[in-house]
């Protein structure tokens, strides 16, 4: 199964608390951080909620 690279390249200061939750869930904190998850429909569905704020590549 295919995974996604998933970096903060925005901050999340002054953002909706839903999507800093959803950024939080997905292991992003700070900008800069980075992460690994699997390519499926949950992850999928949480970057097209804050996709702007990511920078997201297949592994």
């Amino acid at each position: 199964m295919a995974n996604l690279k998933i970096k903060l390249v925005k901050s999340l200061n002054g953002r909706l608390d839903k999507h800093i939750a959803t950024a939080n869930s997905l292991g992003l904190r700070k900008i800069g951080n980075e992460t690994v998850q699997p390519d499926n429909e949950q992850t999928r569905g949480k970057i097209a909620q804050i996709g702007y704020l990511l920078q997201v590549t297949e592994e």
